[in-house]
């Protein structure tokens, strides 16, 4: 099995196993879940199956991946999850708590905006179930996303078209991923940059944070598992909410698509900036 991989990593040119990485994966957590139908589950439950499947085989391929193509002893280091030598690289802890507290800010401002305006009302009520499923949200969608998007992809582009390309593209293809294609062009584009700018944030955070990946998984995991927290409990939204405040997508509406997150979005790229200078940052 272990020869078998490394001939697939081995393929040339370079940049083709990178681009059947994903795809392969996802195929074979799709044919393992297969399974499940037999237990009764519903299509929807099969998919989500699969795609935990998937994740657990990124997981398991990952570390042989940076060895063999990124020559790195330290896989786990090299990705932003492993403890690192460098005494300016924050802990997980302090890192994701950084990245929590981002977020939370980002959130209570289109809370208080949405208020304010008489565009929702405060509810306050959250139970067990929700906050269970909230923290699932926020550290699995968090870890995974990050993992792939700013641990795997970027320093996968950054071999292939350099630091500064690199940067722009896993945030483009992270924007393609998570947009809604069946929102209207306007809803759909303003989606598409709101998540656009998001993946440029989170990659600069990447960098103050000297390459570790925890302070990504914080910001972007709060913010999945914040908004999950507000419109499950915290707070009623009007229907009639403008899209420009709580974004495109009616009762599923995504903030990142609305003018206030992609203002904030804009003010912490400047601020990371400034934060980034005079430091050498250190790339995935």
């Amino acid at each position: 099995m272990t020869q078998l991989l490394d001939r697939f990593l081995l393929l040339q040119p370079a940049w083709l196993p990178t681009v059947l990485f994903i795809p392969l994966l996802y195929a074979l957590g799709w044919i393992a879940a297969v399974p499940f139908t037999l237990l009764g589950l519903s299509a929807h439950e099969v998919s989500l199956a699969g795609t935990v499947l998937s994740f657990v085989l990124f997981v398991l391929v990952l570390p042989r991946w940076a060895v063999l193509k990124w020559s790195t002893p330290h896989p786990w280091t090299a990705l932003g999850i492993g403890k690192s030598g460098s005494v300016n690289r924050p802990t997980a802890a302090i890192g994701c708590l950084r990245g929590l507290l981002i977020s939370a800010g980002l959130l209570t401002l289109i809370t208080t905006i949405v208020l304010i305006g008489g565009w929702g009302r405060w509810l306050g009520h959250v139970d067990s179930s929700q906050m269970f499923n909230a923290a699932l949200l926020c550290f699995g969608v968090g870890f995974a996303e990050e993992l792939i998007f700013r641990g795997w992809l970027w320093a996968e582009l950054n071999r292939f078209i350099g630091s500064r390309q690199g940067t722009v593209a896993q945030a483009t293809v992270f924007s393609l991923v998570h947009t809604r294609f069946n929102l209207g062009l306007t809803a759909m584009i303003g989606l598409l940059a709101g998540l656009f700018l998001l993946g440029l944030v989170l990659a600069s955070q990447r960098q103050i944070d000297r390459g570790s990946l925890w302070g990504c998984i914080g910001l972007h995991g709060g913010l999945v598992g914040g908004w999950f927290l507000l419109q499950n409990g915290l707070i009623e939204l009007d229907p009639q909410s403008p899209t420009w405040l709580i974004g495109p997508g009616g009762s599923q509406a995504n903030p990142l698509g609305g003018v206030i997150a992609m203002t904030a979005f804009v003010l912490l790229l400047r601020i990371e900036s400034i934060m980034q200078r005079g430091k050498p940052s250190q790339q995935p």
